[in-house]
């Protein structure tokens, strides 16, 4: 039998922390029996980045980079939205550990072979 499959959007980046941290605490979870994604647009982009979540903490909540360290860790897939790749000057050499780039079509496709959004 497969694994369940998840695709969880993240939007929040440094702006809005608590958000962010959020979405990487459900698909930390997700991803420890779950076949897992994460699509990072607009704000988020940056996370996909080496060092770019690095240093960002909200009081009482775990810090950012060590989300997403787990998150890779566990197997689960970051997909950076090209558009805003584009924007941010983000190229495939400056990305992180198991992730790559991955837009509406990818996600789409992803969603049509039984993946659900988890939010």
């Amino acid at each position: 039998m497969s694994k369940p499959k998840y695709l969880i959007h993240c939007r929040d980046g440094a702006e809005n922390l608590e958000g962010a941290i959020v979405s990487f605490l459900i698909a930390t979870t997700a991803a420890k029996r779950c076949e897992t994604v994460v699509l990072l647009a607009a704000g988020a982009s940056d996370f996909c980045v080496k060092g770019g979540a690095d240093g960002l903490e909200v009081e009482g909540m775990e810090p950012l980079s060590d989300l997403i360290n787990q998150y890779v860790n566990d197997g689960g897939i970051l997909w950076l939205c090209p558009i805003g790749a584009k924007i941010r000057g983000i190229t495939e050499d400056k990305l992180i550990k198991n992730a790559e780039f991955g837009g509406a079509t990818k996600a789409m496709a992803y969603l049509e072979s039984g993946a659900a959004v988890l939010a």
